[in-house]
């Protein structure tokens, strides 16, 4: 299930002299070519989220195409490996579940090795098979707000379990051995666009760039002579309020918070980043964010770690040099991995409520 969520809010280019653009090719020889260096800013949505692309350059023109390729690869990520679209290849795997293993590209292969070793190392806490539970909660496309009874939830839990996703490398097929059964790969294709689509930027010249898919955030040199500064969202608070501000460079920030596609109920607050084993909405956290090298290692940790929450999950980020995170546990109590701890600046507590 892809977040929908605008997880940090870009404290360093709410100033004046900010130019954003549409996306559209035929716009491209109409902006005006060479100037200072500024910020421009693109928009478009895809993967049920709003991708955002802010770039520090002189030339419009040329961060214009750069955008319209990101938002292609961003297209193109999505096309095949979705859930929702009948012909890709996740939905492919989802039709012959219990029948036959299904061939697929190497970018899916790739992508489902990556969540399968996730799944081992989080205990199943990141799990591909919980695409089983779709319909049942409804907070993606479908949501409507209802609540599922308990039965169908424990009923459907049967059909969950990383342990019957089979993957064959060499064959590069997939095969989940249960009728019923479905992947989703929401929990690592947009990391994943988000690297492919840095590695576009890159390659197309430009070093000094934020692009943010929802909850997922790569910063890439800096903004003139400073460098990018980014805020972390109180869960409770309003859409553009942070808790926690921090300075990155080179690296992705992504968030799981239980605040976007989201029911209250009863003073009891259902969302959709669910537990796999109980197939209900983890609760032992508000929110998590994940600083990694790459979109798709925080991606993936930042829902693990969700799941596990912060007296489990922390200790498998204190054994990782390669992860580090914010907690924000139920309790509305902030928890800051040791490699963190001089780069994050809490600004405020964040807002208690339900």
């Amino acid at each position: 299930m892809y977040r929908s969520l605008l997880a940090f809010v870009l404290v360093s280019v709410a100033f004046a002299g900010v130019m954003t653009f549409d996306v559209s090719p035929a716009r491209a020889d109409k902006i005006a070519v060479r100037a200072p260096d500024h910020i421009v800013h693109f928009q478009n949505k895809v993967m049920g989220t709003v991708v955002n692309l802010t770039i520090w350059t002189d030339d419009d023109i040329a961060a214009t195409r750069a955008s319209k390729a990101v938002f292609d690869e961003f297209d193109r990520v999505n096309r095949l490996m979705s859930s929702w679209l009948d012909d890709s290849a996740v939905a492919r795997i989802n039709r012959n579940a219990g029948k036959k293993a299904i061939v697929v590209d190497p970018e899916v292969m790739k992508l489902a090795v990556r969540a399968q070793d996730a799944a081992k190392r989080s205990r199943g806490a990141f799990d591909i098979s919980v695409g089983a539970y779709r319909g049942l909660w409804k907070f993606d496309q479908d949501i409507d707000g209802s609540i599922p009874n308990d039965k169908d939830v424990t009923e459907r839990t049967k059909l969950v379990g990383y342990k019957r996703v089979k993957l064959n490398k060499r064959k590069s097929s997939i095969k989940l051995m249960r009728k019923g059964m479905r992947i989703t790969l929401g929990g690592v294709a947009k990391g994943y666009a988000v690297d492919q689509a840095v590695t576009i930027l890159h390659r197309l010249g430009f070093v000094d760039f934020i692009l943010q898919a929802g909850g997922d955030l790569y910063a890439s040199g800096q903004k003139g002579d400073r460098q990018w500064r980014v805020g972390i969202r109180d869960p409770r608070g309003l859409n553009d309020a942070s808790f926690a501000l921090a300075e990155v460079k080179n690296m992705t920030f992504s968030t799981s918070g239980d605040y976007e596609r989201t029911v209250v109920k009863n003073g009891v607050r259902y969302h959709h980043i669910l537990d796999p084993a109980t197939g209900r909405p983890a609760i032992a956290s508000r929110s998590v964010t994940v600083m990694a090298k790459d979109a798709l290692t925080a991606d993936i940790w930042s829902t693990a770690l969700f799941v596990l929450g912060h007296k489990k999950g922390m200790k498998i980020v204190e054994g990782d040099a390669s992860l580090e995170a914010v907690f924000v546990d139920s309790n509305n109590q902030v928890h800051i991995s040791s490699g963190l701890k001089s780069k994050v600046v809490i600004i405020k507590q964040p807002t208690p409520g339900i």
